[in-house]
C-alpha cells in the first residue's frame, strides 16, 4: 500500500485547502494508490517524463527520488532523458540531468 501523502496538506493547507486535499487524498491517495491498474514504477515513469516534458523542474527531484525508491535504475533514467531530450529539447534533458545525477549518485 502506498504512503499516505500530506505534502499539499503540510504545505498548502490553510492557504489553498481545496487544492491540498485534492492533491493528497485523489491524486496521491486513489490515483498513485491504484496499483491495480499501474504499478507504482509505471507511475514513476510516466510521471517523470511528463515533468521533463513540461520542464517542470522545481517537482522533478521529489518524483525522481520516488521513481528511485520504485525501482527505476541509474541506466534507465539516463536512458528515458536522453531518449525524451529528441522529442522535448536539449535543454530540458541537461536540466533532468543536472537533477538526476544528484538523486542516483
Amino acid at each position: 500500500m502506498a504512503k499516505k501523502q500530506t505534502a499539499g496538506r503540510d504545505q498548502l493547507g490553510e492557504f489553498a485547502p481545496q487544492f491540498a486535499a485534492l492533491n493528497d487524498d485523489v491524486l496521491f491517495g486513489k490515483v498513485w494508490a491504484d496499483e491495480d491498474s499501474l504499478k507504482p514504477r509505471d507511475r514513476s515513469f510516466l510521471t517523470v517524463t511528463a515533468l521533463i516534458t513540461k520542464g517542470a523542474f522545481e517537482q522533478l527531484p521529489y518524483h525522481m527520488q520516488v521513481a528511485k525508491d520504485n525501482g527505476i535504475t541509474k541506466t534507465e533514467i539516463s536512458a528515458m532523458i536522453t531518449q525524451l531530450a529528441f522529442y522535448v529539447g536539449w535543454p530540458n534533458a541537461w536540466s533532468a540531468f543536472n537533477i538526476a545525477k544528484k538523486i542516483w549518485d
